[in-house]
């Protein structure tokens, strides 16, 4: 089940990405699965996952100016 959450969590992620940086989805796409916090959202531990989309978008954006 988790996966499946995962799954369109990530999605939606890219689309929040697209839209908030007004780039192309596959470019947020490129971005996201080279972010670190993509590493984060799927190790177990960290638990990245329980966060909102837009935290996380937000990570990410963060993370790029950084």
């Amino acid at each position: 089940m988790r996966k499946d959450v995962l799954w369109r969590k990530t999605g939606r992620i890219i689309m929040m990405l697209s839209e908030e940086l007004d780039i192309s989805p596959a470019r947020a796409l490129n971005l996201f699965y080279n972010s670190e916090t993509c590493k984060q959202l799927c190790d177990d531990r960290i638990e990245l996952y329980l966060m909102s989309d837009k935290y996380i978008v937000d990570n990410i954006i963060n993370e790029i100016k950084t």
